[in-house]
């Protein structure tokens, strides 16, 4: 049977002095594991080995100083991420500076207070738990959206491609680079409703019929089904989202709910046109490429009907962006 325990989380506390040592081992070692370095070079080969999930550092050691171990450590790819905390005797305010200049995320002044190293400890690793939850929901994110690519006729490039289109788009529209970045990690969900569709007309060579297509079109709310109750995730609300309104159309004459202008949530407004942009402009087995000159002309002639038309005008202004993009995504063989 699987050991299903989870593990405490590690520390390495670094002090020459053994006095200072056994005061943090006092306090910290009923709630997590500890390890030890006596000065800097010993905290390096450590901090490789082990990996510590917080790195408690002195700043004035022989050797090597703390803020010479925490350049190294932020320098190695390997301890780049491992949050350091200070714990020294030095509080001028520009040592404290130094001290987050070289990538410390906190400082913690000698004779030490029990409660601030509790506390600050205790801080630091929830948002190391938080940041590793973030990137197991990405994860999970990035592998459903290359499941649906096996039900259909595009690839992983297209994937990359539009969701980078995704992200210019809703920077140059005014979203925030946390907004944008979060909907680059979200576009790649937008069909994964299609993981539900018969593979009798995923696969099909040829034209769908009316009943085909209209099956076609529940892929959308699949996909909402899915991704499922979000919690408070805004990575999956905004995929949910994307799955839902990324066929919808400006006019009203979309798909699943016909909604209409600014019904429309801003992320399915720009990943229908960063999806309709990249699958004109990408060889498929049933069409070849367009090039980008006719893609424009067609998007133009969409304008306030399909698309909206402030994001139509962007996408043509940013037309060297979107190029570079294809090249960098461009599919195998091209």
């Amino acid at each position: 049977m699987l050991d299903t325990k989870i593990a405490d989380p590690v520390l390495l506390l670094v002090d020459d002095e053994p006095a200072n040592l056994r005061v943090l081992k006092q306090l910290l070692s009923s709630q997590y594991q500890l390890v030890f370095a006596r000065d800097g070079h010993e905290a390096l080969e450590i901090a490789s080995s082990r990996r510590p999930d917080l790195i408690l550092l002195d700043v004035m050691m022989p050797g090597m100083t703390g803020f010479e171990v925490c350049e190294s450590l932020k320098n190695n790819e390997v301890t780049e991420h491992i949050p350091v905390i200070f714990v020294t005797a030095l509080n001028d305010d520009m040592d404290e500076a130094r001290g987050f200049e070289v990538g410390a995320v906190d400082y913690i002044t000698k004779p030490i207070s029990p409660a601030v190293v509790k506390a600050r400890v205790k801080t630091h690793l929830s948002l190391v738990r938080a940041e590793a939850l973030m990137e197991s929901r990405l994860h999970v994110v990035q592998r459903l959206g290359r499941a649906a690519e096996y039900k259909d006729n595009e690839t992983g490039m297209h994937v990359m491609r539009m969701s980078h289109f995704s992200k210019e788009l809703a920077l140059a529209y005014g979203l925030s680079e946390e907004q944008a970045t979060t909907l680059l990690h979200a576009a790649p969900m937008h069909d994964i409703g299609k993981i539900g569709i018969a593979d009798s007309i995923m696969l099909k060579p040829g034209k769908l019929t009316g009943e085909e297509f209209k099956d076609m079109q529940r892929h959308p709310e699949i996909g909402a089904e899915i991704i499922g109750d979000c919690g408070d995730s805004l990575l999956l609300k905004v995929a949910k989202s994307v799955s839902m309104t990324h066929h919808e159309k400006w006019d009203g004459t979309g798909y699943p709910k016909g909604l209409k202008g600014e019904e429309i949530p801003i992320e399915g407004r720009i990943c229908a046109l960063a999806d309709v942009f990249d699958a004109l402009t990408s060889k498929r087995p049933y069409k070849e490429a367009w090039s980008i000159e006719k893609a424009v002309e067609f998007i133009q002639s969409q304008k306030g009907k399909h698309f909206e038309p402030k994001l139509v005008d962007l996408l043509i202004a940013m037309l060297p962006k979107i190029i570079e993009i294809k090249e960098t995504f461009k599919e195998e063989g091209e």
